[in-house]
């Protein structure tokens, strides 16, 4: 598979990484069945080339985060060959008291808890990428400095990052970081593509101007990779659900119709779709089913024309551009 270098960093990774999500299972404790059941998927997708494991504390209410570390077990030499990145910053409703509300935390305080808890689950002595998950409203740069700083000097963190972050708020925290964010993980695929389309509707008075615009360029600009996290917008350009808009249904069909005329399953066409763009999107792809990890892959032999990308931009936005 090619891969992507990080910028001002040692790290050349996957075009394509592997989200963690699903693997922790819906049972408590861990059995060996998630655990055996991960370990195919994370050997599948090594088979394949990636190297970039995603990762966040909350993620199965952390047994993501557990079983990886059980796979890691299981796969000898595998830590040394992998990225691991995880993210926090969520707290989860009733954490630590009942009745407190899902919120946000950027306090020093949790964001050192909370890597060193996801290090304990994942028996790793470091993360390669820390992700800071979505944006704090009440967040303070200098306590998220304080964090950065102490993570870095004690080698549990290797390199920092966004997750969810518009340019402006990139912008203001690194103003206070000796640490240099490295990247920003965005919800982007063809039917979430407000990033990619505001660059075209920026001076249309009558265009929906997303909050955050710029953003991609931004990123382009100061060498920030950008991740795409849900990049087959949940599956449903693959498997259409049966309350489908016309416009989701009418993209899916030209998916298909490019699939069917060059010999691909449709999700190589929908994330090659994001490969293209020249900022340098690396899809992050979240299935436990080892075909479907196979039919992701095959987007990175696929270079689509432009022609070919402007025919799925059109269907994905419900009509040509401008």
């Amino acid at each position: 598979m090619k891969t992507y270098g990080l910028a001002d960093t040692d790290i050349e990774f996957s075009r394509l990484g592997y989200g963690c999500m699903q693997i922790g299972g819906s049972r408590e404790p861990i059995d060996r069945d998630s655990v055996d059941a991960a370990t195919r998927i994370v050997a599948k997708a090594i088979d394949q080339g990636i190297t970039l494991f995603d990762h966040a504390d909350i993620y199965c209410m952390g047994r993501s985060e557990s079983v990886f570390g059980e796979v890691m077990q299981q796969i000898p030499g595998i830590r040394d060959q992998i990225v691991i990145q995880s993210k926090c910053g969520i707290r989860l409703e009733n954490d630590p008291q009942p009745g407190d509300p899902q919120r946000y935390e950027f306090s020093r305080d949790h964001i050192v808890r909370s890597v060193e808890a996801s290090l304990r689950r994942l028996d790793t002595d470091r993360l390669d990428i820390l992700l800071l998950h979505r944006p704090d409203p009440l967040a303070e740069p200098e306590q998220i400095a304080r964090a950065f700083d102490e993570l870095a000097s004690a080698g549990k963190v290797r390199y920092f990052g966004v997750s969810n972050h518009n340019a402006g708020q990139i912008a203001l925290l690194q103003k206070h970081l000796d640490q240099r964010l490295v990247i920003n993980q965005l919800e982007i695929s063809l039917l979430h593509n407000g990033l990619i389309a505001e660059g075209i509707r920026s001076n249309i008075v009558s265009a929906d101007y997303p909050a955050a615009a710029g953003t991609l360029d931004y990123c382009r600009e100061r060498d920030i990779l950008v991740q795409a996290w849900s990049p087959l917008a949940g599956g449903a350009l693959v498997r259409v659900p049966e309350d489908a808009s016309p416009r989701i249904r009418a993209c899916a069909r030209e998916v298909a119709a490019l699939a069917e005329r060059e010999g691909l399953p449709p999700e190589a066409i929908a994330l090659a779709w994001l490969l293209r763009h020249p900022v340098g999107i690396q899809p992050i792809v979240g299935t436990t089913r080892e075909d479907r990890l196979d039919a992701c892959c095959a987007a990175d032999g696929v270079d689509l024309s432009r022609e070919d990308w402007y025919r799925l931009f059109a269907a994905a936005r419900g009509g040509p551009v401008p």
